[in-house]
């Protein structure tokens, strides 16, 4: 093999690996949040990190095999966001479940039936990234009162994030895991804490799915709501941009089944990357667009290899002490909220729905057992047809 083919080959393979580690560590701990906000224990946490990292790495293999292209994909990071927003529904963990099964079958049917999709960007943008924004607002604050609450811990872990935003940008909240993950690990050599090995073992919880309105309205709707209007339809025109047709129809079911199977061992939602698939999909990943599907196949392989320590990283957020995981989810948050702000009053015609849009939905009320993302995008919609002008 020659030396340029060498690096052809080497160059989409690093690209995959950064696309992986870039997509994990800066985002898992939101992924954690959410999932033990709507009632999973610390063990059933675990697993469903476990299998999303599973579903969605075998996912980016399937989709970058069957297309040639760096099709990835990624958690529905906005969903776990919008989970860690909302509080357990009637039925606890297993009507989450349920709902989560739910929000796999709609993602499927926007594949199968095209008119569900066009339904879905029927919905103002404005309003559903005014949604997305008043769930993230209350994770976006934790940074700034766990440096008041403890500062000793919070206080490093913005530092480096300052430091790395400055002079690493891509890497800046992955850093900011690493000082937290330092954090954690003096406090419990300086208390003295046992930790159980076996506790460290990768491991998959199963929970019998319970289906309740509360789930489906509250959680599944709003999900499937922020999962295609954040990550799946944003994914595909980053991927048109690099000059990928992303083919929809077997992105939505590949994705769509995907989120079912990982549904009962406690998978929110995959989907299609959005910010984390230029990545894989640019000149970083090579040369000749042709062979920058390997970049694709590396990223689900390293999301595979990732998710067998998936316990370990569960673990450093149970040992945490107060404030310093929810500071590093705030900070990995912060340009998804910089963002979904200014999208939510780009248009003037729809900025009062979508900044009462924005506080409904930042109020965190649940009227009926049903999440405020629900009653925001609701409200928001209603003033949009009273106040639209004929």
């Amino acid at each position: 093999m020659s030396e340029r083919t060498t690096k052809d080959t080497a160059r989409p393979i690093v690209a995959g690996i950064v696309t992986a580690l870039v997509g994990f560590t800066s985002s898992f701990v939101v992924v954690l949040t959410g999932l033990r906000a709507v009632g999973a224990t610390d063990a059933q946490a675990a697993s469903g990190l476990l299998a999303l990292s599973v579903t969605m790495g075998i996912a980016c293999i399937l989709l970058s095999l069957r297309t040639r292209m760096p099709v990835t994909s990624a958690w529905s990071t906005p969903g776990a966001a919008l989970l860690a927003g909302a509080s357990a529904v009637d039925g606890g963990w297993p009507a989450a479940v349920g709902a989560f099964i739910v929000t796999g079958l709609l993602i499927v049917v926007t594949g199968v039936w095209p008119f569900l999709g066009a339904l879905v960007t029927r919905i103002p943008t404005p309003l559903a990234q005014a949604v997305l924004a008043g769930v993230l607002l209350p994770l976006c604050v934790a940074p700034v009162t766990g440096a008041v609450t403890n500062p000793w811990g919070v206080l490093p872990v913005i530092a480096v994030w300052l430091l790395g935003l400055r002079f690493l940008p891509r890497w800046a909240v992955p850093l900011a895991f690493v000082a937290a993950a330092a954090v954690v690990v003096a406090g419990i050599v300086q208390s003295g804490a046992a930790v159980d090995p076996a506790a460290l073992l990768p491991r998959l919880e199963f929970v019998t799915p319970a289906f309740s309105f509360g789930g489906i309205i509250g959680i599944a709707l709003p999900l499937f709501i922020v999962t295609m209007a954040s990550q799946n339809i944003p994914g595909v025109a980053i991927m048109r941009s690099y000059g990928y047709e992303v083919p929809w129809r077997s992105a939505m079911i590949t994705t769509g089944v995907g989120t079912i199977l990982g549904a009962p061992a406690g998978g929110h939602a995959i989907n299609l990357a959005a910010i984390s698939a230029a990545l894989a999909a640019s000149d970083e990943a090579g040369k000749d667009p042709s062979r920058r599907w390997i970049a694709g196949v590396t990223t689900g392989v390293a999301y595979l290899v990732l998710g067998t320590a998936s316990a370990v990283f569960a673990a450093l957020v149970v040992f945490a002490s107060a404030g310093v995981i929810a500071a590093v989810a705030g900070l990995a948050l912060l340009a998804s909220f910089a963002s979904a702000v200014h999208q939510a009053i780009i248009e003037p015609e729809l900025r009062i729905p979508a900044a009462v849009t924005f506080i409904v939905a930042a109020s965190g009320i649940s009227p009926f057992g049903i999440a405020a993302a629900f009653w925001a995008l609701l409200v928001g919609l209603v003033l949009h047809v009273v106040l639209r002008r004929r």
